[in-house]
């Protein structure tokens, strides 16, 4: 009999839409992948280094399961040059990429029919999250008419007895938003803990980005080296927490996890340390093809009231087009071969529109845009 939490899971969307173009790939057509929220930059030369001599060393065995001391105090570090904040190593535990982290946190947090407050739109995969512990997930609509940012009158009305925990996710996924320092420092002192996602932080254009741990105490960040450093296949991530969660995330972490590859760490350390202007290069690339997909789309008469200004995501308004994203988006791709992800997959008040991604190659993304405007004018 499978477990009732398996069953009821939804699926990843997006994942649905990779998977399809896959298979007309393997029928030889060419697909352009506007879907995959993953940097298509390699890996920076002094993180691949980095982890070959790790391995040369015998970097190949089981850490502490907290991490690698040198790579939590660069963190610490990092994070102090960053923000101005200081962290203490021994509030860091190294996880394998953030999802893990998100899974301790709750996992150490939530009791069953704890709820946890979170936009919609937002990441898909967090409701799942905290409903495989038990949490209860309670959504906030976030409006493009607001720049998509959570209100905190919204937030107080939703907010029981049973509240554990906000959760923040700024830059965003999907709309590319940035939460205001003004309505950060407003959640911060609402009581509940903040779970900050700031996986998207060093990817921002416009305006700056601020951690949790400027506005509180009772947070827990959670970070990680996949998009800034394009580092997703060695699954590093991290999570500061309040001291006194991380002995339950210790005891987590050496029953489930053990330890994170040690090699990724090492690397870690060397991508904190020595690859800061590989990161630059990166940015400036990827917010020239955020004007020139912001200008482009906009030119077919999609709706992008206000601009994202960090990640590497434009969520388009197109409920002028289809109230159905779903349908939307295998459309476009069996008709125009771009994939992009249905707004749907975001949450319910995410439908009507469709999340573009930039993290593909100039030339690719105008190839995609001449698809997708040949694919409108042909829809009439």
């Amino acid at each position: 009999m499978i477990a009732r939490r398996a069953e009821e899971m939804t699926s990843f969307i997006v994942m649905d839409v990779l998977e399809r173009a896959k298979e007309m790939e393997r029928d030889g057509v060419d697909i352009i992948h506007l879907e995959v929220g993953e940097p298509d930059f390699d890996t920076p030369d002094c993180v691949k280094a980095a982890a070959c001599k790790a391995i040369n060393e015998g970097h190949t065995h089981y850490t502490h399961s907290l991490g690698m001391m040198e790579l939590r105090e660069a963190i610490c570090e990092y994070y102090q040059e960053t923000y101005g904040v200081t962290v203490s190593p021994h509030r860091v535990m190294v996880t394998q990429g953030t999802s893990q982290a998100i899974f301790s946190v709750f996992s150490a947090m939530l009791e069953a029919g704890d709820e946890v407050i979170l936009s919609d739109p937002g990441y898909a995969c967090y409701p799942n999250f905290i409903k495989f512990v038990g949490g209860v997930p309670v959504a906030v609509p976030v409006t493009e008419a607001d720049g998509f940012e959570l209100r905190v009158a919204e937030i107080e009305k939703r907010m029981t007895d049973r509240t554990r925990a906000i959760f923040l996710n700024s830059p965003s996924n999907p709309t590319g938003n940035l939460l205001s320092t003004d309505r950060m420092e407003r959640i911060a002192k609402l009581g509940p803990a903040i779970v900050s996602d700031e996986i998207y932080h060093g990817l921002v254009y416009e305006g700056e980005e601020h951690t949790m741990l400027e506005f509180s105490d009772n947070a827990f960040v959670l970070n990680g080296f996949s998009k800034l450093y394009a580092m997703t296949g060695m699954r590093l991530g991290y999570v500061i927490a309040p001291e006194a969660f991380m002995r339950p995330l210790q005891k987590i972490q050496q029953n489930f996890f053990i330890s994170v590859n040690a090699s990724a760490q090492v690397a870690g350390i060397a991508a904190l340390k020595e690859a800061k202007a590989d990161t630059l290069r990166m940015k400036e690339i990827y917010n020239k093809r955020r004007l020139y997909m912001i200008e482009r789309l906009r030119a077919m008469g999609l709706g992008i009231t206000v601009p994202p200004t960090g990640a590497f995501y434009v969520f388009a308004n197109v409920k002028h087009i289809s109230m159905d994203s779903y349908k939307l988006a295998f459309d476009i791709l069996e008709k125009a071969h771009v994939g992009v992800t249905p707004g749907i997959d975001f949450g319910k008040n995410a439908e009507g529109y469709l999340r573009f991604s930039y993290a593909n190659s100039i030339e690719n993304i105008e190839r995609a845009m001449d698809r997708l405007e040949k694919y409108l004018k042909a829809k009439g």
